[in-house]
């Protein structure tokens, strides 16, 4: 196995990880905690691993150089291996890693919860798809 599809299973692992964590409904994410702990973690590792991933393509594909991990996003949407929209998703879901991993202040639970139930899994089940 190559980097590639090593950082592809630990995504997988991580989106599974974040299925069995994640609440059908927003009531039950707010009466646990430890719950909402685990999905915030299991956001911040997707999109870590997210990142990571663009680069060793960036790097196989010999594309040009990104200059921050946003540019990298956009150097994927050039060549066409994701679209700008997947592109632009991807970088919002890098900015909620950031906020709930740095703490820049209260965290919106509702948003929060929103984004990992009706954007993240998808975003980056296209992505994973993009890359293969």
């Amino acid at each position: 196995m190559n980097r590639r599809d090593d950082k592809v299973i630990e995504i997988e692992k991580y989106l599974n990880d974040l299925r069995d964590f994640l609440p059908l409904d927003f009531g039950e994410y707010m009466a646990d905690k430890k719950t909402r702990a685990a999905c915030e973690r299991c956001c911040e590792k997707i999109v870590e691993a997210v990142i990571d991933l663009v680069f060793i393509v960036i790097k196989n594909r010999e594309f040009r150089s990104p200059q921050s991990n946003s540019d990298a996003l956009d150097v994927l949407s050039e060549n066409n291996i994701i679209s700008l929209k997947l592109s632009d998703k991807l970088s919002d879901a890098k900015s909620m890693r950031n906020w709930l991993a740095h703490r820049y202040g209260d965290v919106n639970d509702r948003l929060v919860f929103d984004s990992l139930k009706r954007e993240l899994i998808d975003d980056v089940k296209k992505f994973l798809e993009a890359v293969r």
